[in-house]
């Protein structure tokens, strides 16, 4: 915690700091105000569209109808008409997203040295900030740095509703009902289309796999319960790593898969190099949303130019990937094709599916058209000659 920024208030007219925690990244707020239960929800939308930061002192409830009024207020403001075009409509869907995650994470709560609330009627959260955070730092009793930290109560709120989906799992139909467990900021595989494709497409040979960008460790899981006997599941993200682990060790294949820290590709080849890259390219705004969105399709990229010299003879990469970004003017299907020739491949088969995300049915979405025409592919590659 000593790397952390601080931030500082002033609080019954003595001078106070603590530590910054933002898994997205946010700055510190320049300036924080204390607010609590006599705080009304029209002077605090107006402080924090201003940019000045509430720091709880009341009731924990309190706190969360606050929250709720001021998501309330912004949603209430008049939307424009969504422009035509829908690249455009994408790019003004993410800066409001963007401006409303600012004004909501403008109301902060304390934290303190042990991963504690201290509010009226909080919830224990030490479980979900360890898992999140580590554990708490040691603070030696001459440490002149600050012992607490401050968080907004978007990000609490996220810490414990990541704890308990990581308690209750997600249910996957491929896995016969079993569950995977995703660590906080660890894509969940709440849309499980892409596990069915990667659990119906048929298996070039069963003795060795690549899972490039492993994540939960669902793919691999997949792999291994189909009778590939062994896997590589790769990832750069500790929190993806230790997830993977624990979700092979749960289902009981951890003896087939090996879960290793690499940039896409392990050493050596494998006659099937499976991968499920974020299939929007846009910037990340936190770490889970790094799943979904890489600028310049990094790591699509990186994929297609890398596999042939990583497939074994007669061996097929699978790439899974929507077509949303395709629908949204974000990214060209002669790109892909092109990627696909440049790096040395060949489009052996392509198995199709639609998406059944609510979203996909919601004509109030304004990216509605573009996500009903959705669809996610398992393109069968091998390398060309």
């Amino acid at each position: 915690m000593n790397s952390a920024p601080v931030v500082a208030w002033t609080e019954s007219d003595a001078a106070h700091s603590a530590h910054w925690r933002s898994e997205n990244g946010s700055p510190p707020p320049r300036r924080i105000v204390v607010a609590d239960d006599r705080t009304k929800a029209d002077d605090a939308y107006k402080l924090a569209c201003e940019g000045t930061a509430l720091l709880w002192r009341g009731d924990f409830h309190n706190a969360r109808q606050l929250l709720t009024a001021l998501a309330r207020r912004i949603d209430r403001r008049p939307r424009r008409t969504p422009p035509a075009d829908v690249t455009q409509a994408f790019h003004l869907h993410r800066a409001a997203q963007n401006q409303r995650a600012r004004i909501l994470g403008m109301l902060l709560v304390p934290l303190d040295a042990s991963y504690a609330v201290p509010l009226h009627r909080a919830p224990e959260v030490r479980e979900a900030c360890t898992r999140a955070y580590g554990p708490p730092p040691e603070q030696g009793a001459a440490d002149p740095e600050p012992a607490g930290s401050v968080l907004s109560l978007r990000e609490l709120l996220a810490l414990i509703g990541a704890n308990e989906w990581r308690r209750k799992g997600v249910e996957i139909p491929a896995l016969g009902g079993d569950r995977i467990h995703p660590h906080y900021g660890v894509f969940s595989p709440a849309r499980g289309e892409y596990v069915d494709l990667v659990a119906e497409a048929p298996l070039p040979g069963r003795e060795l796999a690549f899972d490039i960008g492993t994540g939960t460790g669902v793919l691999a899981a997949v792999l291994a319960r189909r009778g590939v006997r062994r896997i590589v599941a790769t990832d750069q993200d500790p929190r993806a790593l230790a997830c993977a682990r624990e979700n092979t060790e749960r289902l009981g294949v951890a003896g087939q898969v090996e879960v290793v820290e690499a940039d896409l590709f392990p050493a050596g080849r494998a006659p099937l190099v499976v991968c499920n890259p974020p299939w929007v390219p846009a910037k990340p705004t936190s770490p889970v949303e790094r799943a979904v969105y890489d600028p310049g399709n990094r790591m699509l990229h990186g994929f297609l130019g890398g596999l042939a010299a990583h497939l074994e003879p007669g061996g097929e990469g699978w790439l899974i990937l929507s077509d949303l970004a395709e629908h949204l003017g974000l990214r060209p299907h002669d790109e892909l094709l092109d990627a696909f020739a440049r790096g040395g491949l060949t489009v052996l088969d392509r198995l199709d599916i639609t998406p059944r995300h609510p979203r996909a049915r919601d004509a109030s979405d304004p990216l509605h058209v573009a996500r009903a025409a959705e669809v996610t592919s398992l393109w069968r590659l091998g390398a060309a000659g």
